[in-house]
């Protein structure tokens, strides 16, 4: 059997195993919906351009769009490293052909679809909730693709160094809390302390091309294609540690 083959194979069995976990299908659109509906009524009465949310309603569709892109790759592929570990599936997993970064790819491909299918959602609610006014740039799909592979790899990590499902949990909401927030999406640099090293984040550089091509090129201290770049090659550089971590045996 192919790569392509031993990926494809891996990716239905992957999607199956997800369709099955009716809670965390329903989580994964519900959630983020939520907080466009909390967030979105406050960005709305926010007329007078005072409190947190004194930006457009525009400005705020990286850090919608990021609830999904950096909660759910982490939560499920952390989670699903762990279950695999605790059932000694990577043990019967290095008897066959199929190779840790070709399981990791197939895990990845699953969430990149499902969450480009929640972004679509999400897109559509920003819209209609909050009144932003943005452009549907085709940018935003290399955008989403790359965050999710990113934060594959980084739930990889968790799951492969953390001791229990309980724990991967928990570090994947201890990353990804401060990040949602820290990263230049929900709260724009002026709010943020000067010594703050936003740029170390690798959501940032989603947050600032998300928001260049959707809303104001002039808004981010980077360009969409260069933001795009950075993005693409800590997205190889975190795959490849992720499939590096996946353990051989149990």
């Amino acid at each position: 059997m192919t790569v392509l083959g031993r990926v494809a194979s891996s990716f239905t069995a992957a999607s199956r195993s997800f369709l099955r976990r009716r809670t965390a299908v329903f989580f994964t659109f519900f959630f983020p919906v939520i907080i466009i509906l909390i967030f979105g009524a406050v960005v709305q009465t926010d007329a007078t351009g005072s409190g947190l949310f004194t930006e457009p309603a525009g400005y705020y569709v990286p850090g919608y769009l990021a609830v999904v892109v950096l909660f759910t790759p982490l939560s499920r592929v952390g989670s699903e490293v762990a279950r695999h570990r605790d059932g000694n599936q990577f043990e019967k997993l290095a008897t066959t052909p199929l190779s840790r970064p070709e399981w990791l790819l197939a895990q990845t491909l699953v969430n990149v679809v499902v969450i480009g299918l929640a972004g679509l959602l999400l897109l559509a609610l920003i819209v209609v909730v909050t009144g932003a006014e943005i452009t549907f740039s085709p940018l935003l799909v290399p955008f989403v693709a790359f965050g999710v592979a990113l934060f594959c790899g980084v739930g990889a990590l968790l799951g492969s160094l953390a001791d229990s499902q309980d724990g991967v949990i928990a570090a994947s909401n201890g990353i990804a809390l401060p990040l949602l927030f820290l990263s230049e999406t929900f709260v724009p640099p002026v709010l943020l302390p000067d010594w703050l090293p936003t740029e170390l984040s690798p959501l940032t550089y989603f947050s600032w091309g998300v928001r260049s091509a959707t809303f104001d090129p002039a808004s981010a201290p980077l360009s969409a294609m260069a933001a795009l770049g950075v993005l693409a090659a800590l997205t190889v550089v975190f795959f490849a540690a992720g499939a590096y971590a996946l353990p051989t045996t149990d």
